[in-house]
């Protein structure tokens, strides 16, 4: 029998009423920071934030504005460091309050099979946010008519170790998808956290410019200069060189806000990207 994954974060990442929850989504797209309409573009990857909606939702939604309907490859950060570097759930449905989506076990089956660092793991992901609230914005745009494979990656030091295993993952992921077609990969990130906005700015548009060059060396080399506290760099690696593998030639950022751009105070902010690969 498969499983059913329960949200976590509903009800304080995003709003646990089906209805309440829609109006919140369809706020985002038309916020001040957000992408006011459908605008679709192709592409192969994406980066987006994972934050409360409340404070990223509009950027997210630039992302989600352009995304075709698709399977999606969702690789996130694991911030309670439980489970192995990376973890695959094979067999679930995720449930949302918009929904229940099942998990592509072929897929997920296919890539552990691919890659020995992949493997099977279910308390990796369940108490993680970061994959869990890039599927709404997906429900709101297509429904429950997609399939999907989370990865959840337990960052280390951004260091060439580490580098080299999100290159094999992203490797992996991209010699399993050119055969399949019809897949997109979302690396779920924020960027700079509780700094001065001032200094935030400065270090995420270093880190975004590496990642419109799909320069992973560069982007982790910046990381370790400036002791960036950007959350989903292991993920993001793994879009890059997945993307690159896969024919991408650059990315292009959408948009950039900070949580001090929400609130207004910019003592101490959380930086948020979307960004495409193409």
């Amino acid at each position: 029998m498969i499983g059913i994954r329960v949200p976590v974060a509903a009800g304080t990442f995003y709003d646990s009423d089906k209805e309440r929850l829609m109006q919140q989504i369809e706020e985002c797209f038309k916020h001040k920071f957000g992408p006011k309409k459908i605008q679709k573009e192709e592409f192969i990857a994406t980066v987006v934030p994972h934050a409360g909606y409340v404070y990223s939702g509009p950027i997210a939604a630039w992302s989600y504005s352009r995304i075709a309907k698709q399977n999606y490859i969702i690789i996130g950060p694991n911030h309670h460091g439980i489970g192995p570097r990376f973890s695959v759930m094979r067999e679930s449905v995720w449930k949302t309050p918009l929904g229940e989506v099942a998990i592509d076990s072929n897929m997920a089956e296919k890539l552990v099979k691919k890659c020995d660092l992949l493997e099977y793991d279910v308390l990796a992901h369940q108490y993680e946010h970061s994959i869990e609230v890039q599927l709404p914005f997906l429900q709101f745009r297509f429904g429950n008519d997609f399939k999907f494979v989370p990865i959840s990656v337990l960052n280390q030091f951004a260091d060439e170790d580490f580098l080299e295993s999100c290159r094999l993952v992203g490797k992996a992921i991209s010699d399993v998808i050119i055969k399949e077609k019809n897949w997109c990969i979302i690396a779920s990130s924020d960027f700079s956290h509780y700094i001065p906005q001032e200094t935030a700015e400065k270090i995420d548009r270093k880190l975004i410019k590496t990642i419109e060059k799909l320069d992973e060396e560069k982007f982790f080399e910046i990381i370790r200069e400036n002791d960036a506290s950007i959350c989903g760099f292991g993920p993001i690696a793994i879009a890059m060189v997945a993307s690159k593998k896969l024919g991408a030639k650059r990315g292009k950022l959408l948009c950039y806000k900070t949580s001090g751009d929400i609130t207004e105070d910019f003592t101490s902010v959380v930086g948020y990207a979307s960004i495409i690969i193409f």
